[in-house]
């Protein structure tokens, strides 16, 4: 069976890389599901959202916060292009604990924080 070639990157670095079987991300126009085959597409992050990549060799999927950007797939290749991310296992939980609980009590009108630092405990495996 045919396989993605997926790429999740930040402007700082290469977050992952390599093979999956699917890939799920969170666009502005709703969720959106890859497999092999998939269309060509082109879609715009949901900043403060997660993605999910299930790696071809059936490993345990790789979740990952991330912010503003994009998400392309073309011939079976996949590209995350994002302003911020970080791999659920990176995540600190306690900083992103502090992050929530800071951006709940701020009195701002700007709801980008809480839903950064949401996404961010949701990658590292805790519903928030």
């Amino acid at each position: 069976m045919a396989n993605l070639r997926v790429g999740l990157v930040s402007p700082e670095r290469e977050i992952w890389s390599g093979e999956a079987k699917m890939v799920v991300a969170q666009t502005v126009e709703g969720s959106l599901g890859i497999l092999p085959g998939h269309a060509p597409v082109l879609g715009v992050l949901l900043d403060g959202s997660v993605v999910k990549i299930e790696p071809a060799n059936g490993g345990e999927p790789f979740l990952a916060m991330v912010g503003s950007g994009f998400f392309s797939v073309a011939a079976d290749e996949v590209s995350v292009l994002a302003e911020q991310a970080e791999l659920g296992k990176d995540i600190d939980v306690q900083d992103a604990r502090r992050a929530l609980e800071d951006a709940l009590a701020a009195e701002n009108d700007d709801a980008t924080p809480e839903r950064r630092a949401r996404a961010r405990l949701r990658a590292a495996g805790i519903e928030a």
